[in-house]
């Protein structure tokens, strides 16, 4: 049986036969050696579901990541956004994807000014795409902080007076801030403390819930992905190696690799 949402709205955004080839210093003088960070990767992300993107350092989940957002440029491939296909990295392309696209990085304090205050920094997005009047844009900072379970008293705070938690909780915030449809997040919990963890990924799925969102979560941890994914794609060296519902892949896993991560990942968040 067909989903209904998936023969109506195209995806929002999708890679067909995608890859990143970089050249490596191994190689000779005269002959540089060619790596292929991401070999042929096809997936497609669509709003109100969760793709988990699991696999080793190097796998190339990060890369893919990159790509997904706009960050990266492939070597080779096709990229469809919203049912279109991208020629090329324009500056406005790449403006329009954002507003769409949003990350969260493994660690907020690349996200966040250390001598930004929160209420600048969330306000920032909105005052670089010229969104409402400022009266408008200092009400959609206020409602971000409430979004993320945080009190308003956090706004005139630094983030170096925040806790790694509540760090991160701004992070989010600031990539909802131009109403995205899709959330990237890359390793959005290895940096925090255990007991943090599971705050950080309900919070995530509660937003996905709550307001429709599309959400690519990226982690070495397969039991984390399992924790929040519809669906999972399991990467080993460039290339996709499994992919289908969460499921089945846990029931089921057909790669000797993705029964590999399952044998050896602990059940923490």
């Amino acid at each position: 049986m067909s989903d209904p949402v998936k023969d109506v709205d195209p995806p929002v955004i999708e890679l067909k036969d995608v890859r990143v080839i970089y050249k490596s210093r191994t190689g000779s003088l005269f002959k540089a050696e060619r790596v292929a960070a991401v070999d042929g990767v096809s997936l497609a992300v669509w709003r109100g579901k969760t793709l988990g993107i699991v696999g080793e350092s190097g796998s190339g989940k990060s890369t893919t990541a990159k790509i997904l957002v706009g960050l990266e440029r492939p070597t080779s491939g096709e990229i469809w956004f919203k049912g279109r296909r991208i020629e090329s990295f324009s500056a406005p392309v790449r403006r329009e994807i954002g507003r769409v696209v949003s990350v969260v990085f493994q660690d907020p304090a690349t996200a966040l000014n250390a001598r930004m205050i929160i209420r600048d920094a969330l306000r920032d997005p909105l005052d670089v795409h010229r969104i409402g009047t400022r009266s408008q844009r200092e009400a959609r900072v206020r409602d971000l902080i409430r979004m993320v379970g945080l009190p308003t008293s956090v706004l005139d705070a630094l983030p170096t007076q925040l806790s790694g938690g509540q760090r991160q909780r701004v992070a989010i915030a600031r990539a909802l801030a131009l109403e995205p449809d899709v959330i990237v997040a890359d390793e959005p919990t290895s940096a925090l403390d255990v007991s943090v963890r599971a705050q950080i990924l309900n919070l995530l799925t509660d937003l996905k819930a709550e307001l429709d969102l599309g959400l690519v979560f990226i982690s070495h941890d397969i039991q984390t992905v399992r924790y929040v994914s519809d669906e999972i794609v399991v990467m080993n060296r460039g290339k996709v190696v499994e992919h289908g519902p969460s499921a089945d892949i846990f029931a089921s896993p057909r790669d000797d690799y993705t029964r590999t991560l399952l044998g050896a990942a602990p059940a923490l968040l």
